[in-house]
């Protein structure tokens, strides 16, 4: 039997890069929301004591950013300068231009707002198909977010964090939990042991109960295995939109494509294509056809309709790849504007998306696979 371990990680909202995608993401909110087709690309960079956001934004909405800077970084729970961030007393500097005219001579009509690929991954190893290790650690981070907020860790946490989880898979199929690493941003304390005690009760421990079925052996724990994790956030390291690609997407199962989501409106393909890959690559999942699908997907700017479509099933399809990429291109309108109307993108809200991971999430509709009965 072939055996090797997989491992993925997830870090929490108040991890530095995390909160700058955030703030990007709610920037893009309040402008599509006033004007749905606002064209907006937008960069954030945090510091200690100051967020930066840059980019080039189109629109006839007026959004108050410092507002929306500010009242993003509280939310996330960065609400005293003890913490290592305050959203009410930063520095804010705002930096925003005009789209380029000459992309928008190709976009207005339907074309896609910039080059690349991207690529989209469904399989069987978890009930929202996506990869198990991704999953276990997104639910990792996502429930130190929740001890922390309902104060069930006796306000010990702080919103910076980071999980890993390394699986063994034996032939392709995950078969056990081999490793958990957990780092918590939390408050000074005499004894880290209280730290480790709190995480185990609090974290892994309600997580591990939806993953029983992996849990066969000793599982290896390093929690905080620095020693301590006071000093967080923005105080403790850059962030910057879009550099956590391989925790947005899949774990690093599979190739990631040529760009990172947040704060980027829907006619750029970089976001819009990539959820519809998912979208796709969960459908033929869903509809049978292959235990493991990957999509990808590649444009040019300007140009309605993808260059390339691909599908691979990794030998797990129950037809050809080449059927499957016929039933693809027969079932769903793959330009942007097609992709746009399909799932709902002006009226979605990008926020939550830049909180564990841009798939997975039911709320999320490249995540309904009711589509799925139109491949099989």
């Amino acid at each position: 039997m072939a055996m090797h371990l997989f491992t993925s990680e997830s870090v929490t909202e108040g991890h530095p890069d995390k909160l700058a995608d955030q703030i990007s993401d709610a920037i893009l909110d309040e402008c599509l929301a006033q004007d749905p087709t606002a064209r907006c690309a937008m960069e954030t960079l945090l510091s200690r004591g100051v967020a930066v956001v840059a980019g080039e934004l189109t629109t006839c909405a007026y959004v108050e950013i410092p507002d929306v800077v500010r009242r993003t970084i509280n939310d996330v729970g960065y609400t005293s300068t003890a913490l290592g961030f305050e959203g009410d007393t930063c520095g804010v500097m705002v930096a925003i231009q005009q789209q380029s005219p000459d992309i928008a001579l190709g976009v207005d009509t339907g074309g896609a707002g910039d080059q690349g690929m991207m690529i989209g991954l469904a399989c069987d190893e978890t009930p929202e198909h996506m990869p198990l290790p991704i999953s276990i650690a997104h639910a990792l981070t996502r429930r130190l977010a929740e001890a922390r907020k309902n104060r069930e860790d006796d306000e010990l946490f702080r919103p910076d964090g980071k999980s890993q989880v390394t699986v063994a898979y034996e032939d392709g199929r995950p078969k056990y939990i081999d490793t958990i690493v957990v780092s918590t941003q939390h408050k000074p304390v005499e004894d880290q042991e209280q730290v480790r005690q709190v995480v185990r009760k609090h974290v892994i421990e309600p997580v591990l109960q939806n993953y029983q079925s992996y849990v066969h052996r000793d599982i290896t724990y390093h929690i905080n295995p620095t020693g301590q994790f006071i000093i967080g956030g923005p105080q403790a390291d850059t962030g910057v939109t879009g550099r956590k690609v391989v925790v947005d997407t899949y774990g690093g199962v599979c190739p990631v494509g040529g760009g990172a989501f947040s704060g980027k409106d829907p006619t750029k393909v970089d976001r819009s294509a990539s959820y519809m890959a998912r979208h796709i690559a969960k459908c033929i999942v869903a509809a049978g056809l292959a235990r493991r699908a990957e999509v990808h997907l590649a444009y040019a700017i300007g140009v309605a309709q993808p260059v390339a479509i691909n599908v691979l099933t990794f030998g797990t399809g129950k037809v050809t790849d080449e059927v499957i990429v016929e039933r693809v291109r027969s079932t769903f309108d793959l330009s942007p504007r097609g992709i746009i109307e399909y799932l709902g993108l002006l009226t979605t809200k990008y926020l939550p998306t830049a909180k564990n991971g841009h798939f997975g999430n039911p709320a999320f509709s490249w995540e309904n696979t009711e589509a799925a009965n139109r491949l099989a």
